[in-house]
């Protein structure tokens, strides 16, 4: 029998407030950038949750580490990939250690504080409904720290038949909805996605999915066509060019686009080859790729929220380092018009930790033993407490 979606309003509060504190979230996403890391509190307030951000730290990846988390997603054998794993625990490590250091430092938090370290780690491989892999040893990090270590947050999603992804909707709708409108919430990180939410913030009410590319597309022909560069800061080069429209509109058609939700992707399908062949399509000057690249990302956004919102939304919140390119964020309020399009940190707090604050309040629902996944958004049977807990 299909289980009815929980309400937090339906929630023992004895649940929520049992598990309120500090909780630290890591999250190290599709763009390979680095490892975010958030120290998040917690308090259980009514049928809702109130939420502090006490710190905020972003550790970039060496090129070195950049590399071999980009070889693992194409080859390897379990030598690297078992090496691979225990390492990027240290480094997940190391960004808690230094983040409950600044929180010590602004707010006076020490280790014998945090309830949880909430870690994503890195995605390997992503198959939706079939198989999800995030790797980060979190055996490595509760020794490091001397914390409890909640991890592999997607798999129980997918077992239940869903998506395993996107996971950070419980967090949108729990901790960011408007009072009066609709709004999306709209992540640009390596991948898409958006959350569409009701003005309650009524979980049950949300959907989300995966929009398409967000600048994994354009961050690989900028460190292609432009060595030593690793990303088209403020959208400069894609200012000093002109996007071909033509190959925009051949590119929308692709299969993905059509599939209605709940659905997902990831660097298997928007990687290097769907990269490369759209610099094939453009045949031009360098600028004029990521120029395309660019204006190619922002309409497929636009044309998910054509397609697939058929609610009234009011505002589109943008977060995530795609908010950083002030030619994504112009192209895609062009697309967008009449929705506002905002960035989450004129809003809230810097955008860039909005993610593993989502990964810390999934571990603080892992402790209340609440839901974490939003059915509406993965598709799965029914709602799931997500997450292995690795004890210190």
């Amino acid at each position: 029998m299909r289980r009815r979606p929980l309400r937090m309003s339906e929630v023992d509060g004895a649940a929520r407030g049992a598990a309120d504190g500090v909780y630290v979230g890591l999250m190290s996403g599709t763009s390979l950038d680095g490892i975010s890391a958030a120290v998040v509190r917690f308090n259980s307030v009514g049928a809702g949750i109130e939420h502090e951000l006490l710190a905020f730290n972003s550790s970039a990846y060496t090129a070195e580490q950049r590399d071999r988390l980009a070889s693992a997603m194409n080859s390897g054998t379990a030598e690297d990939y078992c090496a691979l794993s225990f390492d990027l625990g240290e480094w997940l490590a190391a960004a808690a250690l230094s983040v409950i250091r600044s929180a010590h430092l602004n707010a006076h938090i020490d280790t014998r504080e945090i309830r949880v370290i909430a870690s994503h780690g890195q995605t390997i491989w992503h198959s939706p409904r079939r198989a999800t892999w995030q790797s980060g040893e979190s055996a490595v990090i509760a020794e490091r720290t001397g914390v409890d270590v909640v991890s592999d947050f997607r798999v129980r999603d997918v077992a239940a038949g869903g998506e395993g992804a996107p996971l950070v909707p419980i967090a949108d709708a729990l901790l960011y909805s408007a009072s009066t409108e609709w709004r999306l919430l709209q992540n640009i990180g390596g991948i898409g996605n958006v959350t569409i939410v009701p003005p309650d913030g009524d979980v049950t009410r949300v959907r989300a999915f995966d929009t398409g590319p967000g600048v994994v597309l354009i961050d690989h022909l900028v460190r292609k066509l432009y060595p030593g560069v690793r990303f088209d800061e403020g959208g400069a080069i894609a200012r000093s060019g002109s996007a071909r429209a033509d190959v925009v509109a051949a590119l929308l058609r692709d299969p993905y686009f059509m599939q209605p939700p709940p659905k997902s992707t990831g660097r298997e399908y928007f990687g290097a080859a769907f990269a490369d062949r759209m610099q094939s399509m453009v045949n031009g000057p360098d600028a004029d790729v990521i120029a395309t690249a660019v204006e190619f990302t922002a309409e497929s956004i636009a044309d998910a929220v054509r397609r697939y919102v058929h609610e009234q939304p009011g505002e589109m919140v943008v977060s995530g380092g795609g908010a950083r390119n002030d030619a994504l964020m112009a192209a895609l309020r062009r697309a967008m018009q009449p929705v506002r399009v905002t960035s989450f940190d004129d809003l809230y707090y810097d955008g860039e930790a909005k993610e593993a604050v989502a990964f810390a309040l999934l571990g603080y629902l892992h402790l209340a033993r609440l839901p974490g996944n939003v059915i509406g958004a993965t598709g799965a049977r029914g709602p799931r407490v997500l997450g292995k807990l690795t004890p210190a």
